[in-house]
Parts: C-alpha cells; sequence; structure tokens
C-alpha cells in the first residue's frame, strides 16, 4: 500500500522537529538538554519503525494485527453476531504499523471519536476514540479494532472501503501506544494465549479449521 519505507512518513515531521531542536541544543552547547534531545529523537526513530515481516503461508492461518501483548481472549455476542476477540495491548516500545490478519475485501471502516483513557482496560474498547474494519474473507467476516489509548491521539489509516488486502498487507498505525480488537469467526481456533507477546504479519493468532 505505498508504506514500505523502513520509516513511515507519518514519522517524519516528529523526526524533524527532534533534529531541529537537538542542532540547536549543540550550536548553544547545552550538553543535557542536548543528551535528552538525542535520546527522544532516537526513540521517535524507533517509533515510527516499519520493519519487515515473514508472512505465513498456511492459507488457514490468521495473524496478529499488532505487534504487543495478548490481554484478553474471550467470546462475545455483537450486532454483527457471535465472534471470539483478542485484544492486543502496544506498549510506547513496540511497533505501531498495523497489519492485515487475512486476505479479503475491505467491506467497512467506520470511525468513532472518544476519549483517551488508558487502551489496555475493558471500557477502553466502547469509550475511546477507535477505528473498526470490517474485513469480507472467502472463510468469514473478520473485524479488527485500532483503539486509541492514553498517550495516543491520533489513529491513521491508509485503506478504503472495496479495496482487496492480502493478509500481512500494511493498513496503518496508531500514535503513541495503544490497541488492536480482533474479531474472529466464532469456528475460529485460537493460537495465542493471554500475557503472549506478538508481531504483526508475523505471529499466527488463530486460524481456520
Amino acid at each position: 500500500m505505498g508504506h514500505d519505507t523502513y520509516i513511515v512518513k507519518e514519522g517524519f515531521p516528529f523526526i524533524g522537529i527532534a533534529f531541529f531542536l537537538t542542532a540547536i541544543s549543540i550550536y548553544f552547547g547545552y550538553f543535557w538538554p542536548t543528551l535528552f534531545l538525542l535520546a527522544l529523537t532516537v526513540f521517535i526513530i524507533c517509533f515510527f519503525r516499519n520493519p519487515e515481516r515473514k508472512i505465513p503461508a498456511d492459507e488457514t492461518a490468521i495473524v496478529s494485527p499488532a505487534d504487543g501483548k495478548v490481554i484478553k481472549i474471550e467470546e462475545v455476542v455483537t450486532k454483527r453476531g457471535s465472534f471470539k476477540l483478542v485484544c492486543i495491548f502496544m506498549n510506547v516500545f513496540n511497533v505501531h504499523v498495523n497489519r492485515i490478519p487475512y486476505g479479503g475485501t475491505i467491506a467497512a471502516i467506520n470511525y468513532y471519536p472518544g476519549k483517551f483513557i488508558r487502551a489496555d482496560l475493558d471500557k477502553a474498547s466502547v469509550l475511546n476514540e477507535r477505528n473498526q474494519v470490517v474485513l469480507e474473507t472467502p472463510r468469514g467476516e473478520i473485524i479488527f479494532v485500532q483503539i486509541a489509548g492514553l498517550i495516543a491521539r491520533r489513529i491513521v489509516s491508509w485503506i478504503n472501503v472495496g479495496l482487496k488486502v492480502e493478509k500481512g498487507a500494511r493498513f496503518g498505525l496508531i500514535r503513541f501506544g495503544s490497541r488492536v480488537d480482533v474479531y474472529l469467526p466464532r469456528d475460529v481456533e485460537i493460537r495465542v494465549q493471554t500475557g503472549q507477546k506478538v508481531k504483526a504479519g508475523e505471529t499466527v493468532i488463530g486460524g481456520f479449521r
């Protein structure tokens, strides 16, 4: 989707500002501020990193849409039906580029403005700013939701309705700490556990039977 550079373009303004402030600090000879700004610059570069991932070839495999830690797995009933829910929490040190969990067609994208409470809280899934994506696949409907967190203030999406997408393709990011919820069909076998660390596009979180 045109976002295959090692640093996503959304990070360039932040990196540029950090470099500029660091250069000013160096020019005036401020030692400690310079060290702080250098560390901040490195952190921002790392935050917007966009590494390549090895996408599983298994056609039954559903991959994680986000880097982070699985904080909840449960069966839920929504307006769209019954699903198995996998919640993944991303801290500020994780890669924040999100990836498509399975190949299919984007059927709907629903953005909801909201609050910015801690993303690891259950109520964040209904109160926080979020972006819901409905994916139609040959094996059933998958829904994944980008949820802003306490520090996160910007959800970025690179997809649109009607777009055909491949498993593991990059589809967006959330700036500075957040969460992604994945709603899988009930017949999917969950292949992760609560507390497990996962990688977007690489870790298999579930599989079609």
